[in-house]
């Protein structure tokens, strides 16, 4: 049995659906991010989760237990908000104890667990610290103290690191995870940054127009995406539209007229698909040794790799090609496209 589970859950706000028949199921001690645009539903399914929002229909279960319609504090959930919600007139030891307070905690094992907890976010030496006194990751990680220190069977995050600088929630991602591992707590983040969610989860559930469109290892969801959103919003690729060609055990698809070889999909002779290829994946040969020839459009330099944008007769391609420390062929020049066919994706022209 899982350990958390939706069953069929929505939620309608008149004829709007901003959550429409959600299914999933989460085992004990997982890290789950819910990826998705703004307007896609996962902060209401997290928040239904959290019993802040009424389901309009569906189920949630935790530990075997129906809490569907309990009050947010009998389901003793730990939650992060985006804002951190810190009392501002509490040291960094009260806020954290707070909710033990709530509980009755005696005093001594009060103590005892706030200094626990504040040495597994690294910061006992700010435990008389207020708020405004600290930094935003030194403040994130307050919140996430309070919210583990009550034992929660489940820890929900609501873009826990979106008010950081882009260096900053970089590190936090990673000492997020660490905490998480840590302390073994089943946790689900709602996140819009897919970086974020692939660098720290064990599974990602993206989610378009209120429903999930795919559950999968971050690793699978990268490389092997079900439709055109999926692919385009999980990182960047190209995306061509063509018609799936089956020559006896192989495949192909048709880009009217020119034939790119792929490894052989689940479509019938002459279905419209979509090719789909991430920057990375493609390498840059000299004109006429690739398996598509292109004029480089531009190229910018990133540190670590250079991306260009590649005129081709299927298309603009962009091409990210690593840092070798010479410099590669300019803007204007002639060159060779070249992948692996696994490389190549091939999609459903519908998105579904």
């Amino acid at each position: 049995m899982a350990f958390l589970a939706l069953e069929r859950l929505s939620k309608h706000y008149g004829n709007m659906a901003a959550v429409d028949d959600v299914a999933l199921t989460i085992e004990k001690g997982e890290f789950v991010s819910l990826l998705g645009p703004s307007g896609c539903g996962k902060t209401t399914t997290l928040q239904m989760i959290a019993g802040l929002v009424e389901p309009s229909a569906g189920r949630i279960t935790l530990d075997g237990r129906d809490i569907t319609n309990e009050k947010p504090n009998k389901r003793g959930l730990g939650i992060v908000f985006q804002s951190y919600a810190l009392f501002p007139h509490m040291t960094v030891a009260e806020n954290v104890a707070f909710g033990l307070e709530m509980r009755r905690v005696p005093r001594p094992e009060r103590q005892d667990r706030v200094r626990e907890m504040l040495s597994l976010v690294q910061l006992s030496a700010f435990a008389d610290r207020y708020p405004r006194e600290m930094s935003g990751g030194q403040r994130q990680r307050v919140a996430i103290a309070r919210a583990l220190v009550i034992a929660p069977p489940v820890l929900l995050l609501d873009e826990p690191l979106s008010n950081l600088d882009a260096k900053l929630r970089e590190e936090m991602q990673f000492e997020l995870r660490r905490i998480q591992r840590k302390v073994g707590t089943t946790t689900i983040m709602v996140t819009h940054d897919q970086a974020e969610a692939l660098s720290i989860s064990d599974r990602v559930v993206v989610m378009e127009q209120g429903r999930m469109t795919q559950v999968d290892a971050p690793y699978r969801l990268y490389e092997q995406p079900s439709n055109a959103f999926i692919a385009s919003f999980v990182g960047k690729t190209n995306l061509i539209a063509g018609t799936w060609r089956r020559e006896g055990g192989a495949g192909a698809v048709d880009l009217h007229g020119l034939r790119l070889e792929a490894l052989v999909a689940d479509f019938p002779d002459g279905t419209p698909v979509t090719m789909s290829i991430r920057p990375e994946k493609i390498l840059l040969r000299k004109a006429g040794e690739g398996r598509l020839d292109g004029d480089i459009a531009s190229r910018f330099f990133l540190g670590s790799q250079w991306l260009f944008t590649v005129d081709t007769p299927v298309g603009a391609m962009t091409v990210a090609t690593p840092n070798q420390g010479e410099e590669p062929p300019a803007e204007g020049a002639s060159v060779g496209l070249d992948w692996q066919p696994a490389d190549l994706r091939v999609i459903s022209a519908t998105n579904r």
